[in-house]
């Protein structure tokens, strides 16, 4: 068994979307290598309605997946194909856009006007891009949540973890997605193939992603090029890159720690992006534009 080290941490940046939508980007719009096969993840957290009602009005997706999972309050969302839904706390929605979709998502705080979420883009290879359109939408029930021993937690939204099984399925870069929470103090190793990528997203308390055996960590640098010490506790709105292994250990500081343990295979495919439709040629993209000038972008329905 090796244990991954860290290879970057970033915090969240602010940064606007939609209408009008203030939230947190660890990624996204940027060099693919390191996340593929994901490409944006952004954590929609806020407790002023001003800073979200406007939502994310109607816009188009082609040849991505987009994963929004909910924490508090809820989205409402709608499609093209006459799709319409809203997702509550505990709830996710996969939506998998393939040849194209129309949709918007409309946040609505809870009665404290508190709205948290997070959204993830997965790309599609290229043999699935063209694909028709489908959702997987999953009630916070039908999430299996496993206790230890120690009182750790994990909620498995897909993928297999700990002989449960996630209840979303037939996802081609076939990830794991895990939403975990460890005990004050508490140490905690977690298994991840060693054939994905993986990173961890904390929102909810502080701890370390290190060996406390290895005598000389790597160092690892924010978004700025600072240097991290690679025993500091890492906290909310911070991402966590790791290099190659087949387990990440967590070691939860005085108040827990909650974290996204995303992982997923690489396409290693070439990128063509712009905003929100992904392709794999210029050509693929310019002409995704051009039949969205044209009227001729939706393919069912």
């Amino acid at each position: 068994m090796s244990i991954r080290p860290i290879k970057q941490t970033v915090i969240a940046q602010p940064t606007m979307e939609g209408a009008g939508v203030h939230l947190r980007r660890a990624f996204g719009f940027g060099d693919t290598v390191e996340t593929d096969p994901f490409l944006l993840f952004d954590d929609f957290r806020n407790e002023r309605p001003s800073d979200y009602l406007a939502g994310f009005p109607w816009h188009p997706h082609r040849g991505i997946e987009t994963i929004t999972y909910v924490l508090a309050g809820t989205v409402d969302h709608g499609d093209s194909l006459g799709n319409t839904g809203s997702l509550g706390a505990g709830d996710v929605q996969w939506m998998t856009a393939g040849s194209g979709i129309m949709h918007q998502e409309m946040p609505k705080g809870d009665e404290t006007g508190r709205m948290h979420g997070f959204q993830l883009w997965a790309n599609l290879p290229a043999s699935h891009k063209m694909t028709a359109p489908r959702y997987q939408d999953v009630n916070s029930n039908d999430i299996p949540e496993i206790t230890d021993d120690d009182g750790t937690k994990v909620r498995v939204v897909c993928g297999s973890f700990w002989g449960q099984k996630g209840p979303v399925d037939g996802i081609a870069a076939d990830p794991q997605y895990l939403d975990v929470w460890v005990p004050p103090g508490k140490r905690k190793v977690l298994p991840v193939e060693t054939y994905r990528n993986a990173f961890a997203y904390v929102f909810d308390g502080s701890g370390t992603f290190r060996d406390a055996s290895d005598p000389s960590p790597a160092k690892t640098e924010d978004i700025h090029g600072n240097i991290i010490p690679p025993d500091a506790d890492i906290g909310n709105r911070s991402l966590v890159l790791f290099s190659s292994g087949d387990e990440v250990v967590v070691n939860a500081g005085e108040n827990g720690i909650r974290f996204l343990l995303v992982s997923g295979e690489p396409l290693k495919e070439p990128v063509a992006w712009r905003g929100p439709i992904v392709m794999n040629t210029r050509e693929e993209l310019v002409h995704a534009f051009r039949e969205l000038e044209a009227g001729t972008f939706i393919k069912s329905g």
